[in-house]
């Protein structure tokens, strides 16, 4: 067992709180719905990055490489100044969802390089450039391009000519779990001695201005030494200690409510006191007598070429009482740290591994792990306002999230990022799960249980989707994670956590029954679930009324439901093993699956000629037209599929009596559906959708690659619309659906987002998933061409391989040396000091494997974790 094992146990067992300190802090907490107390629900506008500096944050905190306790009363993370900004870098910059012409975007160049379960140990990289940064630069241009162009990036400008910038290291190691130590790291990359203000920054979260709370927690400078100390009533009392002797600032985290609004302060320091002290030298800005609620310490630095300024910093409970400035072991325990997180993922990473792989898996592991955050919301509170603030307009009482009064959140939880995401979405955690499983189960299955808690799931059974819309649907997608979960912590462990299954199935019946009810308008059993996490793919807006009227079957919504219903059976039987009562739930959800993969291949949603599944638009009229868009909506229905190995459902039998009895007098059910009783390799069940027969007609389309296959994974569109875009004409209007294989040409969901032709990680590794299923079932002597037309032919598992390489063949160097993932762009594929730092994007170009959209996405793109550790 490695160091960073025995401290998970401890972890796990309560005996030291190891993850009490983590990266919890946001990127970002201005413009999102949190913040936002305007009366029509304009986030983007109410807090902007321009108001960020000066104005304390109702509900959580941001900054750069930060870090807080798991409550977030207590922050720490780094501001900069290069002596040219117009402000003081307190936190990161980026593009609103107008001002940039494909929705809203980091502008800055940052990257999680390292990190343990527990933090023990932590690592990140900020570039800052040397000259002026260029934020009016960016919004003037990007808001110049049209949707046709590519975003204007921080690179374009010219920020990095000549090595101009800085490379700042940020590293953390924990010598106990409430001793943290700090080490910066800035490196002048430029070949001239350049300036630089490195101010790490202590603060509290402001809670006392929305309830009239009267006690304040304190910073206070130690007199005579260049410690600080902070007091809180729930948290005790941490010793910042500062190596050096830097000039300590003091204010209050309070609104400047003077500058933003005109009104006198409530406070004589104010937030923004450290920008106005640095930046424009006005020295009556922060507080003479060395106390506030936020303390900066300022170190001062010409940096030569080449040549680095190193910091350190100490936060500790209680403080240090050898004498010295941040403890005489300091750079034992960093290098102690940095020992034992190799040692962990030396064990994580399975072995024939290549150096690059192994750089790729830990860099992934450590976005995860580095987008964990706290994240806070009590909607009753945030829709009804403060006691100690303005009363909110009257309509917010009717708007965003009126539905959701009971949602309570105040926990750390896996977002899918810390700038453009900084908040939770419930499909993203799903996938996030499956690679933070192969480092900490434990937070992982902490993760799905969160969901499903009554603080969060609605009283109806909807689990909550995203803070822009709780009532918006997601794919049913918990259970698949929860047995994904619970599968690889078996194998690593060999002991599966029943206990969590149970609870977690519980749990999802009662969503269950709330898609049953809410979501099959006919009663039918095929289902409208809206957009599904799918964004853009369709013809329409799938979460607004229909421009023709009507309502559409959707055959991903299906799908879902079809594959939600084998993740339930297989829990149940899971669950049978050891309490037999579960033997009975398992026969309703296998009944509800041949339902509902009845419905999917006899109601019109397979087309035999094109050998495709596609929505079925019904009119007013009484017309049924099939959208025949060649998309991910018609590859989902192999999402649904289970094989069963015999000698499992031979531990059943009145089970498996009710399977046979249905299969022999239930003919009218079961047409159109996968047989279940062919017995396949090792004497398999086939539970699917789709049959052997469409299966290989499904794949015929889905390996060509002239349609879906890419170099590097399954397009989400076919590349056949190209030059053949689905065209459905309404009312003399022409709605269009045409492949694009970057950013999306359309303004749907914010236009920063494109399921229209990219690669999608979670998609495609439930497709391998699926894949690995039905070659179990089918064997060796079932075999496809791979790709389509090529004569080639491979086994099911020898496709999901391929997919697996094609995918992890995004970040991985090619022969020449190139990571696909950073396009064209020269800095990134050649220059030594970013080639091997790693951007996670959403999604990636479908034709070259460039990274699109968010870029610091690593949630589900995390995926690539699970892919090189052959966990898929």
């Amino acid at each position: 067992m490695t160091a960073e094992e025995r401290r998970l146990e401890e972890s796990r067992r309560h005996e030291a709180h190891w993850k009490r300190w983590g990266p919890y802090l946001s990127e970002r907490a201005w413009g999102t719905v949190r913040e936002d107390y305007s009366e029509h629900g304009t986030a983007w506008d109410y807090l902007p990055h321009d108001h960020a500096r000066s104005r304390a944050y109702r509900w959580n905190e941001d900054g750069i490489a930060g870090v807080s306790d798991r409550h977030q009363l207590l922050c720490f993370a780094l501001a900069l100044w290069n002596g040219k900004d117009p402000i003081l870098k307190e936190r990161m910059f980026g593009l609103t969802g107008s001002e940039g012409n494909h929705g809203e975007d980091p502008k800055e160049l940052y990257y999680y390089l390292d990190s343990t379960p527990t933090h023990s140990y932590m690592r990140m990289l900020y570039k800052y450039p040397q000259r002026a940064f260029p934020y009016a630069e960016l919004v003037a241009e990007n808001q110049r391009r049209s949707r046709k162009d590519l975003e204007y990036e921080l690179w374009d400008t010219g920020a990095f000519e000549g090595d101009r910038y800085f490379d700042v290291f940020v590293e953390y190691a924990k010598a106990s779990p409430d001793d943290l130590l700090v080490r910066i790291e800035a490196v002048n990359r430029g070949p001239d001695p350049a300036p630089l203000e490195l101010l790490p920054t202590l603060w509290f979260r402001n809670t006392w201005s929305w309830n009239g709370e009267r006690q304040r927690p304190s910073v206070r400078a130690e007199p005579g030494t260049a410690r600080v100390r902070a007091r809180h009533a729930a948290l005790g009392e941490y010793v910042l200690h500062c190596e050096g002797a830097p000039e300590l600032l003091f204010t209050e985290n309070d609104t400047n409510v003077s500058r933003l609004f005109g009104a006198p302060n409530g406070v004589h320091h104010v937030k923004d006191a450290f920008h106005a002290y640095v930046v424009d030298g006005r020295r009556e800005a922060v507080n003479p007598d060395r106390v506030g609620t936020k303390c900066a310490a300022r170190y001062r630095a010409l940096v030569p070429a080449g040549g680095a300024a190193v910091v350190k910093l100490r936060l500790r409970r209680g403080g240090l009482d050898d004498g010295s400035e941040v403890g005489r072991d300091f750079d034992a325990v960093l290098a102690a740290r940095r020992r034992e997180a190799d040692e962990f993922y030396e064990a994580v990473a399975p072995s024939g591994l290549s150096a690059d792989e192994r750089h790729v898996l830990r860099q992934s592991l450590a976005g995860m792990l580095w987008s964990k955050q706290f994240y806070h919301y009590v909607v009753r509170d945030w829709l009804a306002g403060d006691p100690a603030q303005p009363k909110p307009a009257e309509a917010r009482a009717r708007g965003r999230n009126a539905d959701w009064p009971h949602l309570y959140n105040a926990d750390v939880l896996s977002m899918p990022d810390k700038w453009e995401y900084p908040w939770f979405a419930a499909w993203d955690l799903a996938f996030h799960c499956v690679p933070l499983a192969l480092v900490d189960a434990d937070f992982a299955k902490e993760q799905l249980l969160l969901l499903l808690r009554e603080w969060y799931m609605h009283p109806n059974g909807q689990i909550p989707a995203y803070e822009w819309a709780f009532g918006d649907v997601n794919p049913p997608v918990l259970a698949w994670a929860a047995l994904k979960v619970h599968d690889l912590e078996r194998r690593r462990t060999g002991r599966g956590d029943r206990a969590f299954l149970k609870r977690v199935f519980h749990k999802l019946m009662l969503n269950f029954t709330w898609w049953v009810n809410r979501k099959d308008a006919e009663g039918k059993n095929v289902f409208q679930g809206g957009f599904l996490g799918l964004d853009n793919i369709g013809v329409f807006d799938r979460s607004a009324p229909l421009p023709t009227g009507g309502h559409l079957e959707q055959s991903d919504g299906t799908s879902w439901m079809a594959m939600y219903s084998l993740n339930l059976l297989s829990i149940a039987l899971e669950l049978a093993c050891e309490e037999p009562e579960y033997e009975d739930v398992a026969s309703k959800f296998w009944e509800h699956f041949v339902h509902i993969a009845r419905a999917m291949n006899t109601m019109g949603l397979w087309d035999e000629g094109d050998g495709f599944y596609y929505d079925l638009l019904h009119t007013p009229a009484g017309e049924e037209i099939p959208l025949r868009v060649r998309s991910l909506v018609g590859l989902i229905p192999l999402f649904a599929v289970e094989s069963f190995p015999s000698g499992l459902l031979e531990k059943f039998p009145a089970f498996l009596r009710r399977l046979e009895w249905f299969i022999d007098h239930r003919m009218d059910l079961t047409e159109g559906v996968a047989c279940m009783r062919t017995r396949g390799e090792e004497d398999r069940r086939l539970f699917s959708v789709v049959s052997p027969d469409r299966l290989r007609k499904l794949l015929r389309v889905m390996l060509d690659e002239s349609e879906f296959l890419s170099d590097y994974g399954v397009r989400s569109v076919s590349a056949v619309h190209r030059d053949r875009p689905f065209e459905l004409p309404v009312d003399g209007m022409v709605h269009r659906v045409r492949y694009e294989p970057a950013e999306s040409s359309s303004g749907l969901f914010g236009g920063n987002s494109n399921w229209r032709g990219p690669i999608w990680f979670p998609t495609n590794f439930l497709l391998i998933e699926s894949l690995r299923k039905f070659h179990r079932y089918l064997g060796d002597g079932f075999r496809v061409e791979l790709p389509a037309g090529s004569g080639r032919m491979a086994t099911l598992g020898e496709v999901a391989d391929e997919l697996a390489n094609r995918l992890s063949r995004i970040f991985l160097r090619d022969a020449r040396g190139r990571r696909p993932c950073f396009g064209g762009t020269r800095l990134l594929q050649e220059d030594p000091h970013f080639r091997d730092h790693l951007l996670f994007h959403e999604y990636f170009h479908g034709d070259d494997g460039a990274g699109i959209g968010a870029n610091h996405q690593t949630g589900w793109t995390g995926l690539v974790a699970a892919l090189i550790a052959k966990a898929a």
